[in-house]
């Protein structure tokens, strides 16, 4: 390639019962859901809306734009100024048909092997609860979110801004599991979770496998997650149990894991070897291309989308680092040309969290062009144009995630 991607690189909790905790998240999802109504807009007469699978059964339609049986992406109007994104409304991508209802009947009793370990051992989740509890709040994104801006096509789910939200995840912390039985083998360099979806039969299992590996770097965050939002997790997003690496990109955050190994290799398997990778337009996946691991830094603007009264007018959106804090976020009125620094709302649930953030604008009748560019504490900031690659992955550039907004 000419120009080459650059894809970036908490303490314990009570968990659930924290109050405190409880607390932000009502407060903050029940805000957000007011606010986010109103932006709503109603199909459109005559429109027929897609039905929601059963499994997804109890997700707000009206806030959703259902692609597929197995993929639906937050309405760009509906993602609203919480911190934290409504369980009803967080995205949906599944690799493989969702499992049946029966796995979360008795969630303590699901069973996850770790291996790679001195003294390697099958745990259930009442048995990771027993070791300990954290709560983590961290962006979920789907690596091709954004892929709809890209010109030549890229395949798969035309995403916009909507397949990511901001959650609240709480499980084990995955250091205390693995220091509980003894430490990772010498040599291991990766964390290679495998996921417990039954495979379709008549097919090679390294083609279908929802099988990924990071590098172990990832364990300091990463959780074995049970909750989500301060809820059971949903078999929608993988419950019981789940793989959470924060500041990572969906696709490593394995639903329903049956197996966690600590491994001196990636995985072979398909997922892995040759999908998610980052190449030029019309090559083919490999593995010494660059893999979708950590997010970049990312913000769009989420409100106005069209129209404006004149006057003055907030401006609001979403800003997160990936796996590095913020520093500012910075919106333009005319296209950028000219940047005024925005402020954050709400609390600071830390460096994997998204930050939502206002701008207020006195705005003349006229046409506008709004976009939105963060910087992270390290000195990252969104570019201005996009990565052209083959699958439409980790598009942060400022220019396509913009909106034009007709004030009269």
């Amino acid at each position: 390639m000419a120009q080459q991607p650059t894809f970036q690189r908490g303490g314990n909790d009570p968990g659930l019962d924290n109050p405190s905790r409880r607390n932000l998240l009502v407060g903050t999802a029940g805000t957000m859901a007011a606010v986010s109504l109103l932006g709503i807009t109603p199909l459109a007469r005559g429109e027929e809306p897609k039905t929601l699978p059963d499994y997804a059964a109890w997700k707000e339609r009206t806030a959703l734009i259902v692609h597929s049986a197995n993929t639906m992406e937050t309405r760009r109007d509906a993602i609203g100024q919480g911190v934290v994104t409504p369980s009803d409304r967080l995205f949906v991508r599944n690799n493989l048909p969702t499992p049946p209802a029966s796995i979360v009947a008795n969630r303590d009793a699901w069973e996850v092997r770790i291996e790679g370990v001195k003294n390697p051992k099958t745990l259930t989740i009442g048995d990771l609860k027993e070791i300990g509890v954290s709560t983590v709040a961290s962006v979920l994104q789907c690596s091709g979110n954004g892929r709809a801006f890209f010109p030549h096509g890229a395949g798969g789910t035309q995403w916009s801004v909507g397949a990511a939200g901001c959650i609240l995840w709480t499980g084990v912390p995955l250091k205390d599991v693995v220091e509980a039985l003894g430490g990772p083998v010498d040599g291991a360099m990766y964390i290679t979770s495998t996921g417990g979806e039954t495979l379709p039969e008549g097919l090679d299992p390294k083609t279908v496998k929802v099988e990924r590996s990071v590098p172990t770097r990832a364990m300091e965050s990463a959780l074995l997650a049970w909750g989500m939002n301060d809820e059971p997790l949903p078999l929608t997003h993988g419950g019981p149990l789940r793989m959470v690496v924060p500041g990572y990109y969906g696709v490593n955050n394995v639903k329903y894991v049956k197996n966690v190994a600590f491994t001196k290799e990636q995985t072979d398997v398909k997922i892995q070897a040759s999908s998610y990778r980052v190449r030029d337009v019309g090559k083919k996946g490999s593995p010494d291309q660059p893999s979708m691991w950590e997010m970049n830094v990312k913000s769009w603007v989420t409100s106005p989308l069209t129209s404006g009264r004149k006057g003055r007018n907030m401006i609001y959106g979403v800003a997160f680092g990936g796996t590095v804090s913020l520093d500012k976020i910075e919106v333009s009125l005319d296209g950028g040309k000219n940047w005024q620094q925005a402020r954050f709302l709400g609390p600071d649930l830390g460096p994997y969290a998204w930050r939502p953030f206002v701008l207020a604008a006195d705005l003349a009748p006229g046409e506008y062009r709004i976009v939105s560019r963060a910087t992270d504490t390290k000195g990252n900031s969104q570019p201005e144009g996009r990565i052209d690659n083959e699958r439409g992955y980790g598009h942060n550039g400022w220019s396509d995630h913009g909106v034009t907004v007709t004030v009269s």
